[in-house]
């Protein structure tokens, strides 16, 4: 243990010196983000393929601006998260160089297996190290890195012994962990500064496929071809046109509907029996894979998915929705996906009516229409719903027995008699009453203690009447498009626009996206192929939000 620990002692501080020593101009915002679960589980099995298990715990994420993205910008590791990441790295290392993969992962052979060779582990930790810190090594590192597989190698007098504590050393470094961004000097407009051309290959990978760059965006950054448009455009559309963009339009759009407080998520299970954890995992695939169906396979309209009947079910799923569907599995078997498409006369359609929406949007034991409506708004349409007051009562609107107010509708106006309820319950009520047909677990119902339901309401003048409606007064509602062209690009930037980019590109790929039909992959290659997108930020007012990481970090 002292042998491992005094080689991660050692390569830790050579990572941290790297960073100090290529950071940009100190007046500027270059947060490095720190890796979700997915894009290290991802980048790991790009390395060294999908069947290397990995088993712990990540420090979890937190929200700014409406992404976990941003937040990553802000993220550091605890005490105990490093710990986590140390037992996660050591474990991958002894898969990889266990006897059964050793000759498959070096590509190389020791002299001798119970002595060091420098040759061989040089040639290996340069070569996994690549994809690893997603630029080469300096001359430096790989010195530093060799000479502690060596150390470890002469102590334990096992060649594969010290490579594995070597490698588990860079999975725990900063370099890895962290997406670091290098900047440089911007020949096209004097005295900024612009990404190089790793960085930038790496903000186009995780931006395009939530994964770090392969071996072609790689080489296409060291022979200089992403710093020309054609050179740059070419690499765009190649990743685009791989199947891996669905891997990014999936993590984007987890990001965005809040997908992670499924983790969190209760039901009563007297109230609601038919909801489980394996529904929770159905619901969010499926409300996925009706968004990307929509916007990727069929290249459609991006509001189309506030409307659209297709969608896929699992037996589970079908049991919520009191739908037929015939699945032949064989017991034990895995659930299977089927596409179904709602009648056109059935009032279910659009991903506000799915599971995955009205059940994480509504209390463990009941429905809310506020917490619906919220979640519309701030979601789908970027519009801050004020939280309420903590001296505010909810009695009467979390009494579903209440003899007098039988349904959600009159609970709510019982409660909203106050002026300080009714200004926010006016913005949130009328869109998230709307869903009342659907309970708290997410199943159909036209009634609430035998009163029948009114599902009538108004958004910015557009009246509606039920779910159906509402997703249509959504998807011609101007703020759905415009509101997605400010989550990707905060997505994709891991930051909020500034007021002059937002004026100056983000304004015009909101245009683009009208232009293209409002089409996702087409917005995508053009946040992907602008300048802007790999610039430095412009130089800003020390962030309000600084007291808000402090207090993160300072809670865990």
């Amino acid at each position: 243990m002292t042998l491992r620990r005094f080689l991660f002692g050692s390569i830790a501080a050579l990572a941290f010196g790297f960073s100090a020593s290529h950071a940009a101009a100190p007046d500027r915002e270059t947060p490095a983000r720190r890796l979700t679960p997915e894009q290290y589980t991802q980048i790991i099995a790009d390395v060294f393929g999908s069947a290397i298990k990995i088993g712990g715990r990540f420090d979890p994420g937190f929200r700014v601006d409406g992404l976990l993205e941003v937040g990553a910008s802000q993220a550091n590791i605890s005490p105990s998260g490093m710990e986590q990441y140390d037992v996660i790295a050591r474990s991958i290392a002894a898969q990889v160089l266990d006897e059964q993969r050793r000759e498959l992962m070096v590509h190389c052979k020791p002299k001798s297996a119970t002595a060091p060779d420098d040759a061989c582990a040089g040639r290996f930790l340069t070569d996994v190290g690549e994809i690893l810190f997603r630029r080469p090594l300096s001359d430096r590192e790989v010195r530093l890195h060799v000479r502690s597989a060596r150390e470890a190698a002469a102590g334990l007098k096992d060649f594969y012994a010290g490579l594995g504590l070597s490698l588990a050393a860079m999975l725990s470094e900063p370099q890895f962990l962290f997406r670091h961004e290098n900047f440089e000097a911007d020949p096209d407009r004097r005295g900024e500064l612009r990404l190089d051309a790793y960085s930038k290959a790496s903000r186009l990978s995780f931006f395009l496929w939530n994964a770090g760059p392969d071996r072609a965006l790689l080489a296409a950054a060291r022979k200089g071809e992403l710093e020309t448009p054609q050179g740059l455009a070419r690499q765009v559309d190649r990743m685009i046109a791989s199947p891996r963009l669905e891997s990014g339009l999936r993590a984007f759009f987890a990001d965005m509907l809040h997908f992670e407080d499924f983790g969190t998520l209760t039901k009563d299970n007297a109230i609601y029996p038919k909801f489980s954890a394996q529904v929770a995992g159905d619901a969010q695939e499926q409300t996925l894979r009706t968004v990307v169906d929509v916007v990727l396979h069929e290249q459609g309209d991006y509001r189309d998915i506030f409307t659209t009947k297709k969608t896929h079910l699992t037996r589970p799923l079908a049991a919520i929705y009191q739908v037929p569907l015939a699945v032949r599995a064989p017991n034990g078997a895995p659930e299977k996906w089927l596409p179904y498409e709602f009648s056109a006369n059935d009032p279910r359609g659009g991903v506000l009516m799915q599971v995955a929406f009205v059940t994480l949007h509504s209390h463990p034991g009941r429905s809310s229409p506020t917490l619906r409506g919220k979640a519309l708004r701030e979601i789908f349409l970027c519009q801050k719903v004020p939280a309420p007051p903590g001296d505010v009562s909810f009695t009467i609107v979390q009494d579903t027995s209440n003899p007098v107010y039988k349904t959600a509708r009159e609970r709510l106006l019982a409660h909203a008699t106050s002026p300080i309820c009714t200004g926010c319950h006016k913005i949130t009520d009328p869109m998230g009453l709307a869903l009342e047909n659907f309970d708290g677990g997410g199943s159909y119902r036209t009634t609430e203690n035998g009163v029948p339901l009114d599902t009538a309401g108004e958004i910015d003048g557009v009246k509606f009447t039920n779910g159906a409606e509402l997703g249509r007064a959504i998807h011609d509602n101007a703020a759905a498009t415009s509101c997605l062209v400010d989550r990707m690009s905060a997505y994709a930037l891991g930051r909020t626009p500034a007021k002059t980019e937002a004026a100056e590109w983000v304004a015009p790929l909101k245009q683009g996206f009208a232009a293209d039909k409002y089409g996702v992959p087409a917005l995508m290659r053009r946040i992907a192929t602008s300048p802007e997108f790999y610039r430095a930020a412009p130089i800003l007012e020390p962030r309000k939000d600084a007291a808000l990481r402090t207090s993160v970090e300072g809670s865990r």
